[in-house]
């Protein structure tokens, strides 16, 4: 799958860039800078990400990364460059920078304490994560992050994409943040569906998460849309097993078959595309949330990136204009806080799966691009503690000017 550009020249150590831009210095002013390396090599990719980053006041840096990436020397190299600087990240399933869709990537976003408070905890043990713990960690990251900038809160939450803990882990995070909105995504791993990984305390971890807590007197917009319509197909989940996020059967039928009978391919047709197209959703009051299919199995069984149960109904979706209902989630930003000075975006996998068979992944890079969009493909996203798929989920944050 293509990059969204080529590579920079490099000169000596340092990849060479021009001058930076008017929008560049705007958004450094306002206390965010934004860098990507692309050098296959940790070390040099590091130096790179510090080279456009690091100023006397950088206090904080998140990054995405692909996990092309040998992740252990990446850590060393960036714990090394960076001089013990609080970072936190995860891996991908395609990196979001500022040229737009981008493979193969780390794309980093620095904070200035002086426009930003952040705090970090790491969740190790996701499994036993109680109520009475997360508002103790709450309130410890409360504390840290305005006692470096005392402003409005938001929280992100990176996860284990293939931890199968994000429903409950979230749940839990959501009434402990009570009022403070929330967003994030799931860890990638460039589609292979193996290993994924999140950063915090110098190393990456898996089946863990990274909460991080920021604090801002900037004005910001936490938001989650997506481009799906209701059909009137419905399918019921008949039998299920919940722990292993697998449909056995649907409409007391094998799973598979009537799932490959409603969107009309034969079975050993289903892959990630027809997965990508014909999406599948659970109805909460007055509001869709997609339940992604991850594949098709040898048993018959569908297994799924979100919790599935006996008995639930899923209804089937159909996607309306992608670029169409991007433009109108990007436009409604603006209206309502100016042109943000960065989105960071948290955007399915399978939407960008489908940029690139509707041969507009160019045209969706391009918009993003313009509109300041930083972030990570990801294996599910979050939104105020709901666990979701397929759509594009992050923070808008404004220059209050």
């Amino acid at each position: 799958m293509g990059s969204a550009s080529t590579a920079p020249r490099v000169e000596g150590d340092i990849t060479a860039r021009e001058r930076p831009t008017p929008e560049q210095q705007e958004l450094a002013s306002l206390g965010l800078k934004v860098a990507a390396s692309r050098h296959p090599k940790a070390e040099q990719a590091a130096r790179e990400l510090h080279h456009e980053l690091y100023h006397p006041d950088l206090g904080f840096v998140l990054f995405f990364v692909s996990a092309e990436y040998a992740l252990d020397p990446l850590a060393q190299a960036l714990e090394s460059t960076f001089g013990g600087l609080p970072l936190a990240g995860c891996t991908t399933a395609g990196e979001i920078t500022p040229l737009g869709y981008e493979r193969g990537t780390i794309v980093a976003i620095g904070f200035d304490r002086r426009h930003f408070g952040v705090a970090t905890t790491l969740l190790e043990d996701l499994e036993s994560v109680s109520l009475i713990d997360a508002q103790r960690r709450v309130e410890s990251l409360l504390a840290t992050a305005r006692g470096h900038l005392d402003g409005e809160a938001f929280a992100l939450t990176l996860l284990d994409g293939l931890s199968a803990s994000e429903e409950q882990v979230l749940t839990t995070l959501d009434a402990a943040l009570g009022g403070i909105p929330s967003f994030g995504g799931s860890a990638g791993d460039d589609n292979r569906l193996a290993h994924t990984h999140v950063f915090a305390g110098g190393r990456f971890h898996s089946a863990a998460a990274v909460v991080v807590l920021i604090t801002t007197h900037h004005p910001f917009e936490v938001f989650s849309t997506h481009h799906l319509a209701a059909r009137r197909d419905k399918l019921v989940v008949t039998r299920a097993d919940p722990a292993g996020r697998r449909v056995l059967e649907l409409n007391a039928l094998p799973a598979v078959d009537e799932y490959a009978r409603l969107v009309g391919v034969l079975p050993s047709e289903l892959d990630e595309g027809v997965f990508a197209r014909h999406p599948l959703a659970v109805k909460l009051g007055d509001a869709y949330y997609v339940r992604s299919i991850q594949r098709a199995n040898a048993d018959g069984s569908l297994s799924f990136y979100c919790a599935v149960e006996t008995g639930i109904v899923l209804t089937a979706m159909a996607g309306t204009p992608i670029l169409e209902a991007l433009d109108d989630t990007l436009g409604g930003l603006q209206r309502r806080l100016g042109k943000p000075q960065l989105i960071i975006g948290c955007d399915c996998f399978l939407r960008r799966l489908e940029f690139e068979a509707l041969a507009q992944i160019g045209d969706a890079s391009e918009r993003l691009s313009k509109a300041s969009v930083v972030g990570f493909n990801t294996y599910g996203e979050q939104h105020h503690g709901m666990h979701i798929n397929q759509t594009f989920t992050g923070v808008a944050i404004g220059s209050g000017r």
